[in-house]
């Protein structure tokens, strides 16, 4: 039986970009299945009384500079985004479409908004911002716009989201391999280690 990472990320955190660019790795190297889960950060924030380190400037100042040595540590590019922290409200339902409706384009659709947010800076709280990232990335960006409002779709992400909490998800990115929750993407050497050697 194949195992799985249940990878629940939200955009906006540059905590699950960098688990974003090392999972796919760990999970080949592993024989495993990635399975990624649109969530709403602010919505499971909302429901557990928790927030961003960034709200509390000194844990703020440290927490970019511990991603900047992950990042180093990688051997993959992070630009603290200027503009953080974005309303991903908007990105997250258009991921959820993407990933209902044309899956085949999902991982390319996250590819150019990761990179837009984390490696270029741009603010992706912007319409005009957002089409641009789209169009340049072959992406109809009307289209884009009219799955994000689409109820079935909302309804999903929503329920995510919901299903993050109920599962004891309080931030991201939160990984699960079985029943087995890891927070935090300095936390991939034990999510390795479960796929290595535990039994799901």
């Amino acid at each position: 039986m194949t195992k799985t990472v249940e990878f629940y990320f939200d955009l906006g955190s540059p905590a699950t970009y960098l688990a974003y660019t090392q999972l796919p790795k760990i999970c080949a190297e592993t024989g495993s299945q990635l399975i990624y889960i649109p969530m709403l950060l602010g919505g499971v924030f909302k429901a557990t009384g928790n927030a961003s380190p960034a709200m509390i400037p000194a844990k703020g100042r440290y927490m970019f500079e511990d991603l900047d040595r992950y990042a180093k540590r990688y051997g993959v590019p992070l630009k603290f985004n200027p503009h953080f922290p974005i309303n991903t409200l908007m990105l997250m339902r258009a991921v959820t479409g993407i990933q209902l409706h044309h899956p085949e384009r999902f991982q390319a659709f996250i590819d150019c908004l990761f990179v837009a947010l984390w490696v270029e800076g741009r603010s992706l709280d912007e319409p005009q911002t957002v089409a641009a990232v789209l169009s340049e990335h072959g992406f109809d960006p009307h289209e884009v716009l009219a799955l994000s409002n689409d109820e079935a779709v909302k309804a999903t992400l929503k329920t995510n989201t919901e299903t993050a909490v109920k599962r004891g998800v309080f931030g991201a990115p939160s990984m699960f391999v079985g029943s087995q929750l890891f927070f935090g993407q300095d936390r991939l050497d034990f999510v390795e280690e479960a796929l290595r050697h535990n039994s799901i």
